[in-house]
């Protein structure tokens, strides 16, 4: 009775892969112990060099990073370079060659000029437009105007306005960016395209991809909008010429390593004896809205 059961629990085929199962872990056992050192890890200079190529070289695949190794004297297997660009999680080249929008403003910053419209609401309730652009390489700010109704006539002439103040002070400009606004007709568009400017319109609803005239509208508000009641256009208009010569001649800018758009950083003073007289002189701007500081002549 005992013997069926055990047949019936354990058939003869399962002892045999049993057995073999034992007798091919010992094998591996085996040779585990007795297998000799593989190839020695890629030295970690070696390994960081081919990162930073990657990095620096988004159209570099692991054979032309292979190849700059070999100019460089550095002997490695194409092999080895492609194993340490999959373990870091460093995609094939063609997947990284996709530039993105932050590279694209800083490699193209001499020659992206942005622009956008903003509003300013009188004492009376009157809702007023202002259209200003900026370059993005001296931040130099530009006010082309401001009207109660931004009719297309009225942009497309403030088009051909900084079109012409742009080649009057040299200015190379391959790119304008702008939002989707209806304001923006095909023949504001044209004006530029004219000048072999091209225009990129940025996505909907995403302001970060004109951060930089967005940021200026948030100053010009904060410094000079929030803190005056504007009466009509004229008085607008004035205000806004004012802070445009400001902003652009005087104001300090991190980007500009604390210089203005259109003046140099001023040498720093070395005299000890002129440290100890400073004599600076302010100048009240709009009624004291803005401050300008300087030495005394």
């Amino acid at each position: 009775m005992k013997r069926r059961q055990l047949h019936l629990i354990v058939s003869p085929e399962t002892i045999l892969r049993w057995h073999r199962d034992l007798i091919r872990r010992r094998h591996a056992e085996a040779s585990g112990r007795k297998k000799r050192p593989g190839r020695p890890p890629t030295r970690r200079s070696i390994q960081a060099l081919v990162l930073r190529l990657a990095r620096e070289n988004s159209s570099w695949g692991y054979r032309r990073i292979h190849g700059e190794l070999a100019a460089l004297g550095i002997k490695v297997a194409p092999s080895t370079v492609w194993e340490i660009l999959k373990q870091h999680g460093i995609e094939p080249a063609p997947e990284r060659d996709r530039q993105t929008w932050a590279a694209f403003l800083r490699g193209q910053a001499h020659a992206i000029l942005a622009c956008d419209f903003f509003t300013v609401t009188t004492l009376s309730g009157a809702t007023l437009y202002v259209f200003a652009v900026i370059e993005h390489a001296s931040r130099r700010i530009r006010i082309l105007g401001a009207t109660t109704h931004p009719t297309a006539d009225w942009v497309t002439r403030a088009a051909r306005n900084v079109v012409m103040d742009l080649q009057d002070a040299g200015a190379r400009v391959t790119y304008l960016i702008r939002d989707r606004d209806s304001k923006f007709t095909r023949a504001f568009d044209a004006v530029f395209e004219g000048e072999g400017i091209e225009i990129v319109t940025t996505g909907v609803r995403v302001p970060r991809m004109n951060s930089i005239m967005e940021r200026w509208v948030q100053t010009c508000r904060h410094e000079l909008l929030d803190r005056t009641l504007i009466w009509n256009l004229p008085h607008l208009l004035h205000a806004l010429g004012e802070f445009e010569s400001f902003y652009n001649q005087h104001r300090p800018h991190r980007t500009l390593h604390s210089a203005a758009p259109l003046r140099p950083v001023p040498e720093p003073i070395s005299e000890p004896d002129r440290l100890d007289r400073l004599d600076v002189h302010r100048r009240d701007l709009l009624g004291g809205t803005l401050h300008e500081y300087a030495h005394a002549a």
